[in-house]
């Protein structure tokens, strides 16, 4: 790094979620499915506040499907809790990207992990590089 370089912040989505009955087990817990579900909603929302919501990528001909997911479970929420959670766009491999994300009740970290996409063509589902315009969003 050059002298006076700075380190570009991540950017980073947060959102805050309310648990409905419709998320919860037969234990009263959030199905622990449903936190992949949580990842999504990050990852949108992280799309749309770097200004390539999936409308307009998808619009410009490109994917985003998923090609590994990974969640390290620490608590569980239940009905009616107020959940917080973020996403942000871990690295970019070429035609591969990385959103890590974390779901917290409170201070307290209920989940943590992540996706891995391939960046594609919707025309022909073939991996292409990320556009330049996304990966400067990585860490």
């Amino acid at each position: 790094m050059e002298n006076g370089d700075a380190v570009a912040e991540p950017t980073v989505a947060r959102l805050t979620y309310r648990v409905p009955y419709a998320d919860t087990d037969q234990m009263g817990v959030v199905y622990y499915a449903n936190y992949l579900v949580y990842f999504e909603r990050a990852r949108t929302e992280l799309l749309r506040l770097v200004g390539l919501p999936y409308r307009e990528m998808e619009s410009r001909g490109y994917g985003l499907p998923v090609i590994e997911a990974h969640v390290d479970y620490k608590a569980s929420a239940g009905y009616d809790d107020e959940l917080t959670i973020t996403g942000c766009l871990a690295w970019v491999k070429g035609v591969r990207l990385r959103v890590d994300c974390e779901v917290l009740l409170g201070e307290t970290l209920l989940c943590q992990g992540h996706t891995v996409h391939a960046f594609v063509e919707l025309e022909t589902m073939r991996p292409v590089r990320v556009i330049p315009e996304l990966a400067k969003h990585s860490k």
